[in-house]
C-alpha cells in the first residue's frame, strides 16, 4: 500500500447537487485538496477550476509515431528489403499502405494513451492506493482537505464549513493516509 504521509479531513455528501454547491461555497474560504465521487459529476471540473487534460496531446504524438512507423516500415519492406511486383503495382505504392498505416496509428495512439494514463495516475498491477472511506466508491460524495500542516483552529473552521454546506456531523472524519 502506498503511503502519502498526509492527514486528511473529509466530509461525505449524499447528493451531487449539494456537493457542487458546497464546493462553490467552500472555495471562497478554503483550499480543497480533492473531491471524490462514485461516478462522473457534470460540472465538477468547472467548479474545481481544473485545467483540461493534456492526454489528447500524447495521443496525437503516439498516433503520429504509429503512422510514421507503419508507413516507414512498409516503404522499407516493399522497396528495399523485399521488392516484389504484384498486381502490376510499383514497389512504392502509397495508396496500398493507407489501411495498415491507419490501423497502426489507432493502435499506437490507444495503447500509448492507456500506458500514459496509468503512469500519470500511479496505477498499475500490484498498486494499492489508500482510500478515505469505503462508501465513496458506492454512493457517497467526498470533499477532502489536507490538514497535515494546519492549526486546530483552522481544522475546526473546515469542520464548520463542511457542516454548513450539507455534510452531516457524523459524516465528517479525519484520517492519516
Amino acid at each position: 500500500m502506498r503511503v502519502l504521509n498526509k492527514k486528511v479531513l473529509y466530509g461525505l455528501y449524499d447528493d451531487e447537487e449539494v456537493l457542487l454547491k458546497a464546493i462553490k461555497e467552500i472555495k471562497k474560504e478554503a483550499e480543497i485538496w480533492d473531491v471524490f465521487t462514485p461516478f462522473p459529476v457534470h460540472g465538477l471540473e468547472h467548479a474545481m477550476d481544473l485545467k483540461e487534460s493534456r492526454l489528447h496531446i500524447s495521443g496525437f504524438l503516439y498516433g503520429l509515431l504509429g503512422a510514421a512507423t507503419a508507413f516507414g516500415f512498409m516503404s522499407w519492406v516493399f522497396t528495399r528489403d523485399w521488392p516484389i511486383i504484384f498486381g502490376g503495382k510499383p514497389y512504392f505504392s502509397a495508396p496500398s499502405f493507407i489501411p495498415i498505416t491507419f490501423e497502426f496509428t489507432v493502435l499506437m495512439a490507444a495503447v500509448g494513451m492507456v500506458v500514459t494514463f496509468y503512469l500519470v495516475c500511479g496505477l498499475g498491477p500490484g498498486v494499492t492506493n489508500p482510500y478515505l472511506h469505503p462508501r465513496i466508491t458506492d454512493d457517497k460524495f467526498c470533499i477532502a482537505f489536507d490538514i497535515t500542516k494546519t492549526s486546530k483552529e483552522e481544522v475546526e473552521h473546515l469542520r464548520h464549513l463542511l457542516q454548513e454546506t450539507g455534510a452531516p456531523s457524523n459524516q465528517i472524519h479525519s484520517k492519516n493516509i
